[in-house]
């Protein structure tokens, strides 16, 4: 994949993200549909989104019992995704079924900690330590189960990759280096992400709330 940037088209209006996706198409590698857009349009919606004719990147963040992760990864299996997420605290098995249960195609991603997330709201929800040591925990537990790589911060992603060698890195909530982080806590811009091992890097407001995506979008390029 010549250009590594996934726009992240997060919106209810399959109208609205079919004309960003027209207006950046050939400035970005991909596109990732997450559950704001799912929950409004469905499987037919990520239909729509691949006559753009660029891969997809369904981020669902799938969580729960494995049998049921299974199945709803074999229910979507007809979209053929280029990159699916599931959660990586769902546990060993439940990433095992969700890789089985995959198309042959479809890289499986398991999101470690959400960039959201810092060490003090980690330590709310009962987990001990640092944002760091959690996400190398789970990178382990991903690498043994079998996907193919994982989601995690830019912070986090060479410690991940010199853990993991061959997995396949995502980096979301990245920002150019004039950008606004808004609700992301953990970012770093898209030259670094690449630079520490990213796989693909993903941008959502950055482009799509800019004046001209376009512009947007190549001048994040550029920066490449």
């Amino acid at each position: 994949m010549s250009n590594r940037i996934f726009v992240a088209l997060d919106t209810p209006d399959l109208q609205r993200a079919k004309t960003m996706a027209a207006r950046v198409r050939n400035h970005v590698g991909g596109l990732k549909l997450g559950l704001e857009f799912f929950a409004a349009n469905g499987a037919h919606g990520v239909r729509e989104m691949s006559h753009v004719g660029l891969p997809i990147f369904l981020d669902l963040k799938l969580h729960d019992i494995p049998n049921t992760v299974a199945k709803a990864i074999q229910a979507l299996s007809g979209l053929a995704p280029a990159i699916l997420t599931v959660h990586a605290s769902g546990g060993q098995a439940m990433m095992e079924d969700a890789k089985a249960a995959a198309p042959a195609a479809t890289k499986v991603v398991a999101v470690t900690m959400l960039t959201s997330l810092d060490d003090n709201d980690l330590a709310a929800t009962g987990v001990q330590g640092r944002a760091h040591d959690h996400v190398l925990r789970l990178t382990e537990l991903a690498m043994r189960s079998g996907v193919d790589g994982i989601v995690c911060s830019g912070e986090e992603v060479e410690a991940a990759h010199r853990c993991w060698p061959a997995g396949f890195f995502v980096v979301p909530g990245v920002r150019p280096a004039d950008g606004v982080t808004g609700d992301q806590k953990r970012v770093v811009t898209p030259r670094q992400a690449l630079d520490r091992g990213a796989s693909v890097v993903v941008v959502g407001r950055p482009i799509t709330q800019a004046q001209d995506p376009d512009a947007a979008a190549r001048a994040i390029v550029a920066t490449l």
